[in-house]
């Protein structure tokens, strides 16, 4: 869809989302899940986001890459921080915000 895009003329990003715990895929056996990709930043990426910078051609870094643990990581980052002021810290709306900064990056 976004090769046919960018032939219309339009500009294109990439995002992946990926569901698994994990901050990256750069712990997960190879064996299992494949080989990461790292980016220009040195982000460990899953390899799909090679596969797309490749054919989109456009350069990829920790930005385009989001993960539910790299999520959870920031929320509870932010809890011992104490950014919640004492708070109980929910997937909703706690969650949400984070996703919707990471929305915030791509546009």
């Amino acid at each position: 869809m976004a090769k046919l895009l960018q032939a219309r003329g339009y500009s294109v990003t990439i995002q992946k989302l990926d569901p698994y715990i994990n901050v990256d895929p750069g712990t997960l056996n190879p064996y299992e899940h494949g080989e990461c990709y790292v980016t220009e930043d040195g982000a460990e990426t899953d390899l799909d986001l090679g596969h797309y910078e490749r054919f989109l051609n456009i350069p990829t870094s920790q930005d385009n890459n989001v993960t539910t643990g790299l999520v959870y990581q920031s929320v509870i980052n932010k809890e011992r921080r104490g950014d919640y002021l004492g708070k109980t810290v929910q997937i909703i709306p706690h969650t949400k915000e984070k996703l919707s900064q990471c929305n915030n990056i791509i546009r």
